[in-house]
């Protein structure tokens, strides 16, 4: 095991920095001050010391052998307050019939949406390009033990989980939907909107329309990028998919990327996951392989070999040693395996 997943640490600023700025993401950007603060955050929200709408969780994927970050996740334990509400359009059916022609349609609408008291949301997923294609597979292992800590620690985060995808993007990296909507409204264009909106929303539901907009009217390009997920991003709709995440009728109103929610206690890691007590098992035969995570203010998870007999589980000396683990403690284990939800059914 050459991996482990933690919580962020102020050391960790000037590699994370270098891994951000491949991709540069709205939630977490390539700016060292942004960075900074968001590692503050991060470990005042580890050590339990912020209100959940203040909470952020900033988890990093160190590469033991090279010592390296090679990637990182996100959780916001709060996404929607009335300070900085959750904008969305919803998207909504409308019946129109006529009786002197005989004839109806069905068009579909966007309604703009204020959340104030908005879900947790998990994002800012980076892997280094070059550790993707691993037979590791970093990206899911980053990404699902930001679950573990959830189920570990449920008060505080929401009932209920979002996660906004990109969408497809043209090669400059505008929004065909945003150039058909959002610009005529605000005179902005795609990133200053979106990087705004991380702050301040205050315009959005002032210069946004309050009606309903037919898609019928935006031209093809923004009607057909609408809800749809841009090729780089389908392994992580996949991924959701598989854990029970559901696209929910919701698109970002800059660029209408789609949202995927479930409810926390439905997420597959956290209701197939549990409580374990480390034990050390003579005979043990390490046949199966879990995410496991500790328990502890420094939260650590690494993809580990197992042995788990009824409310006990024995992991290898080595794995025990990069958690920071005592034979005894309580870890929670979960699946790492999923099958696709279409083939369950």
């Amino acid at each position: 095991m050459n991996f482990v997943i933690r919580s962020a640490t102020h050391d960790d600023l000037p590699q994370l920095l270098e891994l951000a700025k491949q991709f540069n993401l709205l939630n977490l950007p390539g700016d060292k001050k942004i960075l900074s603060d968001k590692i503050d955050v991060s470990v005042k929200a580890f050590a339990g010391s912020l209100p959940k709408a203040k909470s952020e969780y900033l988890l990093v994927l160190e590469d033991l052998e090279e010592k390296l970050i090679v990637g990182s996740s996100l959780i916001m334990a709060k996404h929607g307050t009335d300070e900085i509400p959750h904008s969305y359009f919803k998207i909504l059916k409308r019946n129109h019939f006529s009786q002197d022609l005989g004839i109806g349609f069905i068009h579909q609408v966007l309604r703009f949406q204020l959340d104030t008291d908005g879900p947790t949301e998990i994002g800012g997923l980076l892997v280094d390009k070059s550790y993707r294609r691993r037979p590791e597979r970093l990206g899911k292992q980053i990404s699902l033990s930001r679950f573990l800590y959830i189920a570990l620690h449920p008060e505080r985060f929401e009932e209920r989980i979002l996660c906004e995808l990109t969408p497809p993007l043209t090669d400059e990296g505008r929004s065909e939907f945003w150039e058909a909507l959002g610009r005529r409204f605000t005179g902005l264009n795609y990133q200053e909107a979106d990087l705004l909106s991380q702050s301040h929303k205050e315009f959005i539901e002032s210069l946004f329309p309050e009606d309903d907009i037919y898609l019928s009217l935006l031209d093809s390009k923004a009607r057909t990028v609408l809800g749809r997920v841009g090729e780089s991003t389908k392994p992580a709709q996949h991924l959701l998919e598989s854990i029970g995440f559901e696209y929910i009728e919701e698109v970002d109103p800059f660029d209408g990327g789609p949202h995927f929610g479930c409810q926390t206690q439905d997420v597959l890691p956290i209701k197939q996951g549990r409580r374990l007590r480390v034990t050390e098992f003579k005979d043990a035969v390490y046949k199966d392989s879990h995410l496991v995570g500790n328990t502890h203010d420094d939260f650590r998870a690494a993809l580990c070999r197992t042995d788990i007999r009824d409310d006990e589980v024995s992991i290898p000396s080595r794995s025990r040693d990069l958690l920071q683990i005592e034979l005894g403690e309580e870890v929670f284990v979960a699946p790492f395996e999923y099958a696709r939800r279409k083939e369950q059914t």
